[in-house]
């Protein structure tokens, strides 16, 4: 096979994003010594747009579409990405041929002055990016107050630090990658805080035609990740995914069977949702697809009627945060 001489990099320009970009180009120099690997950094609108809740500006989707015009426009080879950053009905012209081996999916409680959510006294502030986590500390902790909060780690960390919050929660894998994983005073159970389709796992884009790059790309791609992913994508992209939709999706593969859960919740947390199935891994799209419609005929279609139908949203990314 023909080896690349030349490939580039799209990232976002965060400090977290440029971890993954440099972590994706480190491997690819180990396989591929002789080719030059270069990072093209880019402001997303997503990175531009702090004042408001991504479910009020246009979703996640909002981060990766600057990133894929440099790969239409040839300024770009490929583009990494948080997979649950990227919407469910990426299509033509672009794909995803690689998925990386997931890290710690989980949660993270992270407070100056408390150890865990349960300890924190009625009336606090807790500050999150995400209508699902948002849904699941209200349901099980309605005595506290839970606030939007955006930006990147760094810039959550610093609203945290002035006092503006009394606790956040943020992906484990993000602070664990920027070496801040002393911030995290207790994790999350899966059971307590459902994570986001695709959450601590790395996605590449390429444009379809690129069958060479998909090639190349290939000894990246972690096979159990990429089932789980697909079941758990499965979920969200037959709900529709839209990110004014507290929702959530995660798989494991065990013993060569994939274990899916789903939830669909109101925002106020007062009505969740859940449904789960288990089966063959190589069913891993169906199997997603059963969760959804258990989670539908189980009455999320009301919860999705409600919060989609008012705005007309259609925008395919999912309702998670950082």
């Amino acid at each position: 096979m023909l080896k690349p001489a030349r490939l580039v990099i799209a990232t976002r320009a965060s400090r977290l994003a440029l971890w993954q970009a440099r972590h994706v180009q480190s491997l690819l120099q180990s396989l591929y010594p002789d080719c030059q690997v270069s990072l093209l950094e880019m402001t997303t609108r997503g990175d531009q747009i702090l004042d408001r809740t991504l479910s009020k500006v246009g979703g996640k989707g909002l981060f990766v579409k600057e990133l894929e015009t440099a790969l239409l426009d040839g300024r770009a080879d490929l583009a990494v990405h948080s997979l649950k950053d990227v919407p469910v009905d990426l299509g033509p012209p672009f794909s995803m041929p690689v998925i990386m081996q997931r890290d710690d999916p989980r949660d993270a409680f992270v407070s100056n002055d408390y150890p865990t959510l349960d300890s924190l006294p009625e009336g606090a502030v807790v500050g999150t990016s995400s209508l699902r986590r948002e849904a699941q500390i209200r349901e099980r902790f309605p005595e506290l107050v839970v606030k939007p909060l955006r930006g990147n780690l760094d810039t959550r960390l610093s609203k945290l630090d002035r006092g503006e919050y009394q606790a956040i929660i943020l992906a484990s894998v993000g602070l664990k990658r920027l070496e801040l994983a002393h911030r995290i005073r207790s994790v999350l159970d899966i059971e307590h805080s459902l994570p986001a389709a695709g959450q601590g796992a790395l996605g590449i884009e390429i444009l379809q035609e690129r069958h060479d790059l998909a090639g190349w790309l290939a000894p990246l791609a972690h096979a159990e990740t990429s089932l789980c992913a697909q079941a758990e994508r499965a979920v969200s992209r037959a709900l529709g995914g839209s990110c004014q939709v507290p929702l959530a999706a995660y798989a494991t593969h065990q013993n060569s069977v994939l274990h899916i859960q789903g939830l669909v919740a109101s925002p106020d947390g007062r009505t969740i949702i859940r449904a789960s199935e288990q089966g063959d891994p190589v069913n891993a799209q169906a199997l997603g697809e059963r969760v959804a419609k258990k989670l539908l005929d189980s009455g999320a279609r009301i919860i999705l009627d409600a919060l989609i139908a008012p705005s007309g949203d259609t925008d395919t990314a999912q309702a998670h945060g950082s």
